[in-house]
């Protein structure tokens, strides 16, 4: 495993977000669901597609936090642009869990 310096870490905008909507995404090469996530403040909303749906349905994501890099360039995933990097681990079965904060957590807040 390569190492990084600390200041190469802080390069990367890690915020929670509040996941306002969410849609299935069956135009994707693999399973996905569509999100619109608020970040607040300077941020605002944005968007992503996550392969999260053996874990996740649409209605239950809806008021999720949730954590993702927020400072990677757009990057087109069929016809939907994710905006973030929705953050997640796989289970034992290759299943994505997502990443969120187990209390509340100011909207936008910097991981760190």
């Amino acid at each position: 495993m390569a190492e990084i310096s600390f200041d190469d870490f802080m390069k990367v905008d890690i915020r929670a977000g509040k996941v306002v909507r969410a849609e299935p995404y069956p135009e994707a090469r693999k399973p996905a669901i569509k999100l619109w996530i608020d970040f607040g403040g300077d941020i605002g909303e944005k968007r992503s597609s996550a392969q999260v749906t053996d874990h996740y349905s649409p209605e239950g994501l809806v008021g999720k936090t949730v954590m993702a890099v927020v400072n990677f360039p757009p990057r087109q995933i069929g016809k939907f642009m994710s905006e973030v990097l929705v953050l997640g681990v796989s289970d034992a079965q290759g299943g994505i869990v997502l990443i969120s904060p187990d209390q509340d957590v100011p909207i936008g807040g910097r991981l760190n």
